[in-house]
């Protein structure tokens, strides 16, 4: 029974908490305040790795775009390395990594990924930024909201409105820039020539920036995407997240620089980590569904606290038990950890074997099973193969075609191929080998092919065997 009076009030605890929440459902826009701070700044520097989506396309390599993902012509396009349809198990390996990485990186830390990298994050932040250099702070927008329509605040909303629109065409434009060359989608573009996958592509992806990040915002995070429903199962009273130290903080009065504290916390009740919240949350509830832990209250906390003369810190990066002044376990304890980590070294390897394995021409030998040899007028023994030799180069190759094997070995057919790039090309060759030098029934063979006129050359071999009568 006192178990299950504890459960109870336990539960109803949480319910208290829960109601507590602040939960935006879309009644209302939230303008957030913005404020300068170290966490602020890394956001920003976390931002910069976009940068790599819209230029990317553009960085050349030789005569063509040093990144592409050509689906028409299932060929991906990496530096100097060109992956094909049957390389494809290095996909399954990269996204598995990517996965179990942010798998990982919500155990240690949280939902950093939404607060520094996610591109819905960052995109909002760029296109909040622009509204504050048009509207103003946030009770400037708020007046500008419900004031009646006016000359001012057309031209105000669609200079903003504007701004977000090339942004969301660039974004568009540059996402399909990585699956065609990126200066052809540009002219393309601008004639109005591009076919109808293009445009589709573009026009989804603009309409999807331009109303993903500037109107919904913070409802995409809570409402659209899983991650923040699935997240609560991976932090755990480890997790390092952003917290209010309810022990230092509570309980809460309004005090000014060098009075008496009285017995009451730092918490001065000021709500400006609240204000600076970009999903509106009050991390003094407790964490929340809403809190992408982007740690700006944390920056907020800290500005408040230096005019106060208190210490910094009573909003932090923390775990539970840090606050109830446990000691975090290392890393390399922790079993999730541990795990995890296990998983993203074995795809890790598997990505760079596959990279370093891959071979620009590859070939494959197949024997004739109906004859499995044919005895010619000479007295020899002849065996035929079909060989299909698939080229990853950018270009059309010649490639010229030897086997090695038993003494007295000769191809009969063609040993000069011109092969075409990113396809497979079959061939039939015929071997014949005297049958006097024919030991065994079955003996192995090597088949070798090697580019020629081009620096380097690129080579590969296939074994297989060369079948004669019984002895």
């Amino acid at each position: 029974m006192q178990t299950s009076s504890a459960n109870s009030a336990s539960l109803d605890s949480l319910l208290e908490e829960a109601d507590s929440w602040q939960v935006n459902t879309g009644g209302e826009t939230i303008h957030a305040k913005r404020m300068r701070g170290r966490w602020r700044t890394l956001k920003w520097i976390t931002s910069t790795i976009y940068l790599s989506f819209f230029l990317g396309p553009y960085l050349r390599w030789g005569d063509r775009q040093a990144v592409v993902f050509d689906i028409p012509n299932r060929q991906f396009h990496l530096f100097d390395i060109t992956i094909l349809p049957q390389d494809l198990w290095m996909l399954s390996l990269v996204l598995l990594f990517l996965a179990i990485l942010l798998l990982a990186l919500t155990v240690i830390v949280g939902r950093a990924w939404c607060g520094f990298l996610c591109f819905q994050t960052v995109w909002t932040d760029v296109y909040t930024w622009i509204e504050e250099r048009f509207e103003g702070p946030p009770p400037q927008r708020r007046k500008l909201d419900k004031a009646p329509l006016s000359p001012r605040k057309i031209r105000i909303k669609a200079a903003k409105h504007g701004l977000w629109l090339v942004i969301a065409v660039l974004t568009g434009i540059s996402f399909a820039a990585w699956f065609t060359d990126a200066y052809g989608l540009w002219a393309g573009f601008l004639t109005l020539q591009l076919p109808a996958a293009a445009w589709v592509t573009i026009l989804l992806f603009t309409a999807g920036t331009y109303i993903l990040a500037g109107f919904m915002r913070e409802q995409v995070c809570m409402w659209l995407c899983p991650y923040a429903r699935i997240q609560g199962a991976m932090v755990d009273v480890t997790t390092i997240i952003p917290t209010y130290d309810f022990h230092r903080g509570e309980p809460r009065s309004r005090k000014k620089r060098g009075a008496a504290d009285g017995g009451a916390g730092d918490c001065v009740d000021c709500n400006q980590c609240v204000a600076v919240c970009p999903t509106g949350v009050d991390i003094r509830q407790g964490q929340q569904e809403g809190c992408i832990m982007c740690a700006l209250c944390i920056d907020a906390c800290d500005a408040v606290m230096d005019k106060l003369g208190r210490p910094r810190g009573l909003i932090r990066y923390e775990s539970l038990d840090g606050l109830q002044g446990k000691a975090r376990p290392p890393l390399f304890r922790q079993p999730r950890v541990l795990v995890t980590g296990l998983i993203l070294l074995a795809a890790l390897g598997g990505i760079f074997y596959g990279l370093n394995t891959i071979d620009a021409i590859e070939l494959k030998v197949l024997h004739a099973r109906q004859p499995l040899y044919v005895l010619q007028s000479d007295g020899s023994i002849q065996n035929r193969y079909t060989l299909k030799i698939l080229n990853k180069l950018a270009d059309d190759v010649k490639v010229r075609i030897s086997a090695t094997g038993p003494e007295g070995l000769a191809i009969t057919s063609g040993t000069t191929l011109a092969v075409r790039h990113g396809t497979v090309t079959p061939v039939t060759l015929f071997v014949r080998v005297p049958r006097r030098n024919l030991s065994v029934e079955s003996q192995p063979i090597v088949f070798h092919i090697e580019t020629l006129g081009r620096e380097p050359a690129f080579s590969s071999d296939r074994e297989s065997i060369f079948i004669g009568p019984k002895q």
